[in-house]
């Protein structure tokens, strides 16, 4: 567990964000949408009413603080999990100790960062103590926790998405790291708002990104007199490596899969591979890029060429087999492919569509004549009554209705004349025409 420390730990200086990490929620920067007086966290925090949670966001945003904060505010015992070096054994001994504790009316927050690094046999260890109240699990992820988390363990926390920090947000932690007695606040400092503001651009949103570049900068400044003089060429010097902005721990993670993904949809292979370069050499795991191609496969591309998910397909299987760094070249030639593939979010459009009916509707009763009657008393009262079985005509085709009424008449894909699509199209027009001609006769 994390939460054990050496001696040789304790002698050595904490880092700046270590030192400046909140003790109460007011001393916490940003998430103001969760955390300002009678947001949802905050009222459960102040109520003493936590429960299981997952807080899922981008590094650096406060995932670990607000654990703390929560664990100290609820005067709960606190453990640290790393879902990198704890196994199955380390679990349950904890979640033992957790029982015992519960027996004698103390509460103990579990923390675990980067739970999405866990695998589905570790990830149940914790469900039979969350069931019953053992503890409060705390998880913190970058990734999307409805992929990540195993089902069972995602019902019973509750999600909270943690935004990256603002360009203000981070200003105002910068000057706090100036003036505190845990920062610089017994040294003289002279650094500008607009280099304040330059170190707060290059963090892109990471608060500990922000305040280790500020001690870097500090430790580099020019030492005249009592002070000491941070410049902007300084700060440059100190920010030249711009592939902090996006470590192995996932920083600008969204930009540049945003990037990636309409970069492909742009048809523009150089500028997918240059994006998917970019995040592969600063450590991204193959498989989170993947799937987001495969989930392009569909989205983008659809029945305008269905074999771009086959090819989706097998470079996941081929970045999971072999992973990095073999596996670049199996997504660089996916990621190519999308990219000269032609485009149709027909597919897309049709689920989202049919979504929002869907939800509207959600007790619309399905029709009888589709519903299986497997039993006497369901086909007593109609259940298959006038089903067509379309293998028992000469077309493959019946008139028959499978909508509700209420939406009869919908259509929800609607083809483009996009590469094979317009095969589909067409077909599907053909379809149409002999249900219409039926019904006029």
């Amino acid at each position: 567990m994390s939460n054990q420390t050496s001696l040789w730990d304790q002698a050595l200086p904490q880092p700046l964000a270590a030192r400046l990490r909140p003790e109460t929620i007011d001393e916490i920067v940003g998430q103001q949408h969760l955390l300002e007086p009678g947001k949802i966290l905050r009222r459960i925090i102040e109520q003493d009413a936590v429960s299981s949670m997952i807080f899922w966001g981008p590094p650096g945003v406060g995932k670990t603080t607000l654990a703390t904060v929560i664990a100290r505010q609820t005067k709960a015992s606190f453990i640290d999990f790393s879902a990198v070096t704890s196994g199955i054994k380390e679990i349950r001994a904890v979640m033992q100790q957790a029982d015992h504790n519960r027996a004698f009316g103390e509460k103990t927050i579990v923390f675990v960062d980067e739970i999405h690094r866990f695998n589905k046999a570790q990830q149940d260890a914790f469900l039979p103590f969350v069931e019953k109240g053992s503890i409060i699990l705390i998880g913190a992820t970058t990734e999307n926790p409805s992929f990540e988390v195993n089902g069972a363990l995602l019902s019973r926390c509750k999600v909270f998405v943690l935004k990256a920090l603002t360009e203000e947000d981070l200003c105002v932690l910068l000057r706090r790291a100036l003036t505190s007695p845990q920062g610089f606040g017994h040294q003289t400092v002279d650094i500008a708002d607009d280099v304040l503001r330059l170190i707060a651009a290059f963090a892109n949103g990471d608060a500990r990104t922000a305040l280790s570049t500020l001690e870097m900068a500090v430790l580099n400044g020019d030492l005249k007199g009592a002070t000491i003089h941070v410049t902007q060429e300084i700060v440059e010097q100190c920010t030249s490596r711009k592939s902090l902005l996006y470590d192995k721990s996932g920083e600008e993670h969204y930009n540049l899969i945003s990037a990636l993904h309409k970069s492909m949809r742009n048809s523009d292979p150089d500028a997918a591979v240059y994006w998917l370069a970019r995040m592969l050499e600063a450590g991204e795991d193959p498989l989170y890029v993947a799937r987001r191609v495969t989930r392009f496969a569909s989205e983008d591309v659809g029945l305008a060429d269905p074999r771009a998910l086959e090819i989706a397909v097998a470079a996941y299987q081929a970045c999971h087999a072999i992973g990095m760094p073999e596996c670049s070249v199996h997504l660089t030639q996916a990621v190519v492919y999308m990219s000269l593939a032609p485009k149709s979010n027909a597919l897309y459009v049709a689920y989202e569509t049919a979504k929002q009916d869907a939800l509207r509707q959600l007790s619309e009763p399905v029709p009888l004549h589709i519903r299986n009657g497997v039993t006497s008393l369901m086909r007593d009262i109609g259940y298959g009554a006038g089903y067509q079985y379309a293998h028992d005509t000469k077309e493959k085709l019946t008139d028959m209705r499978c909508l509700p009424d209420s939406l009869l008449g919908k259509e929800y894909y609607l083809p483009t004349d996009q590469g094979v699509e317009s095969r589909y199209k067409e077909r599907l027009n053909q379809i149409k025409q002999w249900k219409k001609e039926r019904e006029n006769k």
